[in-house]
């Protein structure tokens, strides 16, 4: 199924665009990643994928009116986040914080659920500030899981982290997408992680998503 599909995009700031004519397909269980010089705008694209940044040009059309707020994302690691003062299971729950005003008992367990699948339920009542970086970016996937279980948006993962967390935290996120999770990713980290993804975009002068083998045949 096409949980999203791309049509002539213009992307930018203040009616100035800064990539044009993107077109794309993003297919349940996909784990895209997105690549690119810096500046060739790839967290712009995914801004305004996630209604952030309203489009200059083109459409967006996302399947069973997922948009915006309904898609768990990851942005990058800052200290605002590494100083949170919540436990672990605060963290991961208020990711339910859209869909009501209060929390319910299966909000609760939805975010005992995610913490299991990235490892850190046994951490739940831990402080999240006192967590390492990989910890804490497992922690905050495991929110973004409570925001939509099925597909995931992430923005540098790996920024910050020392190579075992970054290994971990790869780890995490490819077994999320063998379980069924659609992944798209900008990473500059063409080692770990990378070459577990099924579709490469790079941002150049001829943008469009192909294949991994396409990718690595080209390359070679």
């Amino acid at each position: 199924m096409v949980l999203v599909r791309v049509e002539n995009l213009s992307i930018g700031y203040q009616g100035q665009p800064i990539r044009s004519g993107l077109e794309m397909t993003i297919q349940e269980g996909d784990y895209l990643v997105i690549i690119g010089e810096n500046g060739a705008g790839k967290s712009t694209l995914l801004k305004t994928l996630l209604g952030l940044l309203p489009p200059i040009e083109g459409t967006i059309t996302w399947a069973n009116g997922m948009q915006g707020k309904n898609i768990g994302y990851l942005p990058q690691h800052t200290q605002v986040q590494q100083d949170f003062p919540a436990t672990v299971e605060e963290v991961a729950l208020s990711g339910c914080m859209h869909k009501h005003l209060f929390y319910s008992k299966a909000d609760k367990q939805l975010a005992l659920t995610q913490l299991q699948k990235v490892g850190m339920e046994s951490y739940k009542h831990h402080s999240f500030r006192a967590l390492s970086g990989g910890q804490q970016q497992r922690v905050l996937l495991a929110r973004a899981l409570c925001a939509c279980e099925n597909l995931l948006v992430l923005d540098e993962p790996s920024t910050g982290l020392d190579p075992n967390a970054t290994a971990e935290l790869f780890a995490s996120i490819k077994q999320l997408n063998q379980q069924g999770v659609t992944i798209v990713m900008i990473t500059h980290d063409l080692h770990n992680g990378f070459h577990d993804a099924s579709h490469v975009l790079q941002l150049d002068q001829n943008p469009h998503v192909i294949t991994m083998q396409e990718y690595m045949e080209g390359a070679q």
